[in-house]
């Protein structure tokens, strides 16, 4: 008799993956509006970021040593580790202060233009190039923006929208063009290293970041303490709630189909969006809403292309 193979994790009834993605999904958009919570109560930057890759970095230590991994990376990776970990350092940084500046769901969105960028990286670098379908939903992924971003009122009355609100859209691209290149780095680079020793030196390398970025004060007011029990609270929530949805997701991540499955996880600006109506009392017009929608179909359709 042919030997037996190791046994791999039966897969959750379809339900209960969806379910539990889009669970995860809203744990992630509640770290957001923790963050912005904190944020107007005085929370620096720097400060959020760094208490909550410690946090996490707590957790996957204790999944790396549980499962017994060692701490060794194949010839040629660690240059390419540490940048993947530079390049999610600046996403978190960029987010948070793209979520300091305009309403969370509206940086949320702007993050998801992610999967464009990462095709487009791609292509450029000698991937293959995007198909006409693919290129069709880019195109109307884009035109949800402009019309979730309220471009024609902006360029009419800039005054309207807040000093910060350009400032925070290119806060919210420029953290889905660092994560497409971490990500594009991950499937080209650093696909010999394991997940979880991946994730963990990845996370160590936010944390060295932020160190430095304090110690230097690149970022005035970074380490700044909040300045209310109610800061306080949402810095404590924000590491919460990320930890607790990471660590659920990757413990799952084998039994979830994440092939078929992973567009779930774009009901995040959705969440987002009503957590930061009931917490903030953030909301949007509705032709912005309709803007959203299209950018939220137009990803998930582009979430199940083949390519």
């Amino acid at each position: 008799m042919p030997a037996l193979s190791p046994s791999v994790p039966s897969l959750l009834p379809r339900r209960v993956a969806f379910a539990l993605l889009a669970g995860v999904a809203t744990l992630f958009a509640g770290n957001h509006v923790a963050a912005r919570l904190a944020f107007d109560e005085g929370t620096g930057l720097l400060l959020a970021v760094l208490v909550r890759s410690s946090v996490a970095l707590l957790v996957l230590v204790g999944l790396w040593r549980w499962q017994r991994q060692r701490l060794w990376l194949p010839p040629g990776t660690r240059r390419w580790q540490l940048l993947a970990g530079v390049m999610v350092a600046i996403q978190s940084l960029c987010l948070y202060s793209a979520v300091a500046r305009i309403p969370v769901v509206v940086a949320l969105l702007l993050m998801n233009t992610f999967p464009i960028q990462l095709a487009l990286l791609t292509w450029a670098l000698g991937g293959p190039r995007p198909t006409w379908r693919a290129a069709l939903i880019m195109t109307v992924i884009l035109v949800g923006l402009v019309v979730v971003l309220d471009v024609p009122a902006w360029l009419l009355a800039p005054e309207t929208l807040g000093p910060e609100w350009l400032t925070g859209v290119a806060f919210g691209l420029a953290a889905a063009s660092a994560f497409a290149c971490a990500l594009w780095i991950t499937e080209h680079h650093l696909g010999e290293v394991g997940s979880t020793l991946r994730s963990l030196l990845t996370m160590l390398t936010v944390l060295v970041v932020m160190l430095l970025g304090a110690a230097l004060q690149l970022v005035p007011g970074g380490m700044a303490l909040p300045a209310s029990p109610l800061g306080w609270g949402a810095l404590g929530a924000l590491a919460l709630l990320y930890s607790v949805a990471f660590s659920v997701l990757f413990i799952s991540v084998p039994r979830l189909d994440m092939a078929r499955n992973a567009p779930v996880m774009n009901v995040e600006p959705v969440a987002s969006l009503a957590l930061g109506y009931l917490v903030l009392g953030q909301i949007l017009a509705p032709l912005q809403l309709l803007g959203g929608a299209i950018v939220l179909g137009g990803i998930v359709v582009l979430s199940f292309s083949p390519r």
